[in-house]
């Protein structure tokens, strides 16, 4: 039978060496995980483009970019949430009483235009 002391040494031969392998698998210096998301991740390219419409042709509409939406207000009263999302079902539902507006791609100044006349 093994004693006491024994077991102990033996947990800590099996840490130390599942440490070493951990240690030897893991990234080098210079290199970044390439699993972890930065704060800087390159953003919705469709977000921005819609985000770049807006902008140029409602002028009197305020864009608010967040990570996976855009909020539009005007004269600080929220008018619209604007999502591209394929996942989700193309169209509107509400949050509250802010419509949320869903495309599957980039929307057309016509489609902006309807959308938004239907929001207010």
């Amino acid at each position: 039978m093994i004693d006491g002391i024994w077991w102990l040494v033996i947990l800590f031969a099996v840490i130390a060496v599942l440490w070493f392998v951990a240690k030897s698998r893991g990234a080098k210096v210079g290199e970044k995980h390439s699993g972890a998301k930065s704060k800087n991740a390159t953003p919705n390219d469709a977000l921005q483009k819609t985000s770049a419409i807006l902008k140029q042709h409602f002028a009197d509409y305020r864009v608010t970019r967040k990570a996976n939406h855009l909020l539009v207000s005007k004269q600080d009263k929220k008018i619209a949430m604007i999502t591209i999302d394929k996942k989700i079902a193309e169209g509107q539902r509400r949050l509250g009483d802010v419509p949320v507006i869903n495309y599957h791609r980039i929307p057309s100044r016509a489609q902006l235009t309807a959308n938004l006349q239907d929001a207010e």
